[in-house]
């Protein structure tokens, strides 16, 4: 029986359960999900930096910005809120869109 042991999407045990199979599941405590969805986002970064296909890199981005919609709501926050910030710090600090890489500063 392969052990997971890992925070999974609100519906993956009505699938498994669809499959026939059966399994074991908790409710995290709200600290428990916070680090299990840090966790989870590191799992899907990797999963992203493995992508070979850019279907398969959307679809890995697609679980990063889920991601990110949790940790927004855990934080009593939305999506727009956070839009929002990366907004303003755009304006503030530029983004990453010209791939300007820093070398060094001389002091």
């Amino acid at each position: 029986m392969p052990v997971y042991n890992k925070l999974v999407r609100n519906r993956i045990p009505e699938i498994i359960e669809s499959n026939g199979k059966r399994f074991s599941t908790r409710i995290l405590s709200d600290e428990e999900y916070i680090t299990e969805l840090e966790n989870k986002s590191f799992e899907e970064l990797e999963e992203y930096r493995d992508a070979e296909t850019r279907d398969v890199a959307l679809e890995e981005l697609a679980d990063l910005m889920e991601i990110v919609h949790a940790f927004a709501n855990s934080h009593g926050s939305t999506l727009e809120e956070v839009e929002e910030i990366r907004r303003m710090k755009a304006e503030k600090r530029g983004a990453f869109d010209k791939k300007i890489f820093l070398i060094d500063v001389e002091d």
